[in-house]
């Protein structure tokens, strides 16, 4: 038994704590306050009517003509039509299209839709893992892609091949950890090239365009839509199994205050508490389905499974069901064999997770898009991650995990949850149900319904590739005139009243720090140049440049591509977790010699990091292990078993490594050698599951 579990139980060694005796919840009765009546006879599909452009719609397609514009509207209000419109514009003008999204799954599929719509032999896609037919018209791509390339071009002193880039997701433009990308873009951009941002969530557009106004001397317009597609109503479900208005006049509903405020509420119910195969026949039976029930962790979303009912199908819906299942599993047949597959079978409803294999994700995102599916439990990416809406979107935390600690939901995340209830030509209707809960504050609910979302701020900050790259083309004094042209030192000269060129310079001095380091590491001249190392270094787009590249300086890569791959990855994990594996083959020490052999390697510089003030990570050369594995052609199940790890975590671990063992090929011209090793070590681990057609 695990420590920490240990001491939950026991108040002593040797003996077991006794827990206190819960009286079993009894079983929910499908009931529905007879308010709810009305609002009840609106479900079912809208009457089918000729489509005709919304007045913002066509407004923003007028902007973009004219110069650069911002489109916030509502999830399924139409943001994708004026991109497909905008695009067709300018090819047909013989001009080219750059669409660039946060996610490379959100990138794959929106290739497909423009494939269909445009013509596949018109659409390229670019996103490290995919690369196909780039000099098409109409680029499709992740905005990492994008970035590259405008570095790429600054450094050859060329224009991008362009003249519309699309940025879907614009909100990312606040992200913690990715947004930095989104505004370099922005500042690169040539101002001849215009550019559409589209989101859902932001709460600062006017501030965004001003600030986008003035960098690139060009109108930038907004264009906003506040009125949902489907209209959301939010409903209450009490334990019982009693659905229940959420709201009355803008407030609480009495029986809803009643139940919070009474002595047997929520917090003592929370341990008998969801069962989410009652929820399901709840929702069934008002016909509130399909769902998304959002839930806290991976570990949830696959215990809820185990809750779901067996179902009965019409012959017909049962009959498409499965030729749809079985052109899929045609397609993946080693899904066959999936733990949850029995389940989605069963019930007809399955979890959707980062611990998934990609594949497994895709195989739900299209039974669900489908219609085959009545739920899906998915943790909070899905929010932002996938293109599918429900009838109903369940909540059962008035919290989220947002990649650090669990926080309140921002106006911004509940916006991007709720944006997936009511499916635009599907329903009338959509719905929003509030669960109890022990993480659930339905007073903070009530709240977020009419929150704006938050105001985007800027993520811009010095890294290695960063500055690597801005000198490639930029001389100091050019860096120093971004800096005071960003969204940084724009509105932190608006909020505390500061010169523009005052944060500016804050940037500035920390890129010097980073200047001098790259100075002392022999990366840039005593002229502020790259030398020929800080060149080829720039080429590694990676978290981690240097170190990377103080193995190809010191050739600590070893020579087997197998070993190369395995050394690669402990530079790409980004987690904590630490795991003892123990291997008395002759392949395990020739893998523990290669890891002792970098591991010595970048010692010395990473000391010289911490001195600097720069942050450092642990390297966990467990994941050395896994890849070598994989990479030998071990057996996958057999893999995660040893290692104790997730499927998705064990395909993002070799996505990682292999997006790496790329970035180390780009230096053919320099390193042939190692260049060439790299891509074979690349091409030993990119093989089913992890990737798929």
């Amino acid at each position: 038994m695990p420590k920490h579990l240990a001491r939950e139980n026991t108040d002593r060694p040797g003996r077991r704590k006794a827990r206190p005796h819960r009286p079993r919840q009894p079983h929910m009765q499908p009931e529905a306050d007879p308010v709810l009546k009305t609002t009840f006879a609106r479900i079912g599909r809208p009457d089918p009517r000729p489509f005709q452009p919304d007045p913002f719609q066509l407004q923003a397609l007028a902007s973009i003509r004219e110069g650069d514009c911002i489109v916030t509207a509502p999830t399924g209000a139409g943001k994708t039509w004026i991109a497909e419109e905008a695009i067709r514009i300018v090819t047909g003008g013989g001009g080219r299209c750059w669409y660039a999204s946060p996610l490379k799954a959100l990138s794959n599929a929106k290739w497909t839709e423009f494939g269909q719509i445009f013509g596949a032999d018109r659409v390229g896609i670019l996103t490290g893992d995919l690369k196909d037919n780039p000099d098409a018209p109409i680029i499709v791509g992740t905005t990492e892609i994008l970035r590259n390339q405008l570095y790429d071009a600054m450094h050859r002193g060329e224009d991008l091949n362009c003249e519309l880039v699309i940025l879907d997701e614009a909100h990312y433009l606040g992200d913690r950890d990715r947004g930095v990308v989104w505004e370099e873009i922005m500042i690169y951009l040539p101002v001849r090239v215009n550019l559409l941002l589209l989101s859902a969530t932001i709460g600062n557009a006017g501030e965004i365009a001003a600030w986008l106004t003035g960098l690139r001397r060009k109108i930038c317009r907004i264009v906003s839509e506040s009125r949902r597609p489907v209209p959301l109503f939010p409903l209450f479900l009490h334990p019982s199994g009693r659905l229940l208005p959420f709201l009355e006049k803008e407030r609480l509903h009495g029986k809803i205050a009643a139940f919070l405020e009474a002595e047997d509420g929520p917090k003592n119910r929370h341990e008998a508490f969801p069962r989410f195969g009652e929820i399901i026949e709840v929702l069934r039976t008002f016909q509130l389905l399909p769902a998304i029930f959002f839930l806290k962790s991976r570990a949830e979303c696959d215990g809820a499974l185990k809750t779901c009912h067996a179902v009965r199908l019409d012959g017909d819906f049962d009959a498409a069901f499965h030729y749809d299942r079985e052109d899929l599993l045609a397609r993946f047949p080693y899904l066959a064999g999936h733990r949850q597959l029995p389940v989605l079978e069963r019930s007809r409803v399955a979890a959707h997770h980062g611990g998934q294999l990609p594949a497994w994700k895709y195989f739900v995102e299209t039974m669900m898009k489908k219609g085959h599916l009545d739920a899906i439990f998915a943790t909070s990416t899905v929010a932002a991650g996938v293109n599918y809406p429900a009838r109903t979107i369940v909540l059962f935390n008035s919290d989220l995990f947002n990649g650090h600690d669990f926080s309140p939901l921002t106006g911004t995340e509940f916006h991007q949850m709720t944006g997936r209830a009511g499916r635009r030509g599907l329903d009338k209707i959509g719905f929003l149900l509030i669960v109890p809960g022990r993480f659930m504050d339905p007073r903070h609910i009530r709240v977020l319904l009419s929150r704006k979302p938050e105001d985007i701020r800027s993520r811009l900050r010095n890294d290695f590739p960063m500055v690597l790259n801005l000198l490639l083309s930029q001389t100091p004094a050019d860096v120093r005139e971004i800096f005071a042209n960003s969204l940084a030192a724009y509105q932190r000269s608006r909020h505390r009243r500061h010169p523009a060129g005052e944060t500016g310079s804050e940037l500035w001095h920390d890129f010097l720090r980073y200047l001098n380091f790259l100075k002392a590491e022999g990366f840039v001249d005593g002229e502020d140049r790259l030398t020929e190392s800080g060149v080829w270094a720039s080429r590694l787009r990676l978290d981690q440049p240097l170190l990377i590249g103080e193995c190809i300086k010191q050739q600590a890569f070893p020579d087997d591509p197998a070993l190369m791959a395995a050394v690669v990855a402990p530079f790409v994990y980004d987690g904590d977790q630490e795991i003892v594996l123990k291997d008395t083959r002759r392949r395990f020490r020739r893998l523990a010699t290669a890891c002792r052999k970098i591991a010595a390697t970048v010692r010395p510089l990473l000391r010289r990091l911490e001195e600097a003030g720069f942050a450092t990570r642990p390297l966990y050369f467990w994941t050395s292990w896994v890849i070598n594995e994989w990479a030998g052609g071990g057996d996958w199940d057999e893999i995660i078993l040893q290692a104790g790890i997730a499927d998705g975590d064990m395909a993002m671990l070799v996505l990682r490594t292999a997006d790496n063992l790329r970035q180390i090929m780009s230096l053919r011209d320099t390193h042939p050698e190692i260049a060439a090793r790299a891509e074979e070590a690349r091409a030993a681990i990119l093989r089913e599951p992890v990737t798929f057609e």
